[in-house]
C-alpha cells in the first residue's frame, strides 16, 4: 500500500475511533469512509492494470482492497443504516486474510514491523466482527484500540515513508518496540474492560 493510501487510511481510522469513542458523528464519518474508501479502490485497480502482473505484484496491490472495501462497506452501512452483521463477517474473512499477510512478510520477507502491523490490523477486524456481527458491546474498547492503531500502524508510519525514513533499519527497531509495547497496551486494557463489564453487572445484580 503507498504512502498516500496509508495515511488516508489513518485518517479514516482516526475518525471512526472517535466514532465509537462517542465524539464524532455517525454520517460525517461514514461519508469520509466513503472517500477513502474509493480512494483505496480505484488505486489498486490502476497499480495492478500498470504493474507487472507478477503473483507478489498481485499479492501487494490485492491488500488495498482489504481496506478499500471495509471503509466503503462501514460507510454505507452507516448513510444506509443497514445490519451491521454484514460487514462483521468481511471483518472476520478479512482478519484471517490479515494473518496471512503477517505471516507471509515474517517468513519470506523477514520484516517483523510489517508482521506485527499485519497481526494488530488482524486484531482491530476480529473485534469489528465481535461488535458487528455477534452485537458485543465493545465499542469503548475498540474505539481506543483503533485510536492507537490510526498513529502507530497507519499516520507514522505513512509520514515516515514521505519522508524517506521508514527504511532506516534503526527506526525499524524503534518501531518494532513501538508495535509490541501497542501490543501489551491492548492487552491491559482488554483485562480493566473486563474487569470494569464485571463489576457494572454485579452491581446491576445488586440492584
Amino acid at each position: 500500500m503507498g504512502a498516500i493510501g496509508l495515511l488516508f487510511s489513518g485518517g479514516a481510522l482516526f475518525l471512526n475511533s472517535l466514532m465509537l469513542l462517542g465524539k464524532a458523528e455517525e454520517k460525517s464519518v461514514a461519508f469520509f469512509n466513503i472517500l477513502v474508501g474509493l480512494l483505496q479502490v480505484i488505486t489498486p485497480v490502476y497499480l495492478i492494470i500498470t504493474s507487472d502482473q507478477s503473483n507478489w505484484s498481485m499479492f501487494n496491490n490485492g491488500a488495498v482492497f482489504l481496506f478499500g472495501f471495509t471503509y466503503l462497506y462501514l460507510g454505507a452501512t452507516i448513510l444506509k443504516g443497514f445490519d451491521s452483521s454484514g460487514l462483521g463477517w468481511y471483518s472476520l474473512w478479512v482478519a484471517m486474510m490479515a494473518i496471512v499477510y503477517a505471516l507471509v512478510f515474517y517468513v519470506q520477507e523477514n520484516d517483523m514491523v510489517n508482521a506485527l502491523i499485519w497481526v494488530m490490523w488482524a486484531f482491530l477486524w476480529f473485534l469489528f466482527f465481535l461488535s458487528s456481527a455477534l452485537k458485543k458491546p465493545y465499542e469503548a474498547y475498540i474505539g481506543r484500540v483503533a485510536f492507537v492503531q490510526s498513529w502507530v500502524t497507519l499516520t507514522l508510519p505513512s509520514l515516515f515513508m514521505l519522508l524517506d525514513m521508514w527504511p532506516i533499519a534503526k527506526l525499524q527497531q524503534i518501531w518494532t518496540y513501538v508495535c509490541v509495547a501497542s501490543m501489551v497496551y491492548f492487552v491491559v486494557e482488554a483485562l480493566l474492560f473486563v474487569k470494569s463489564t464485571k463489576k457494572e453487572e454485579l452491581l446491576q445484580e445488586i440492584v
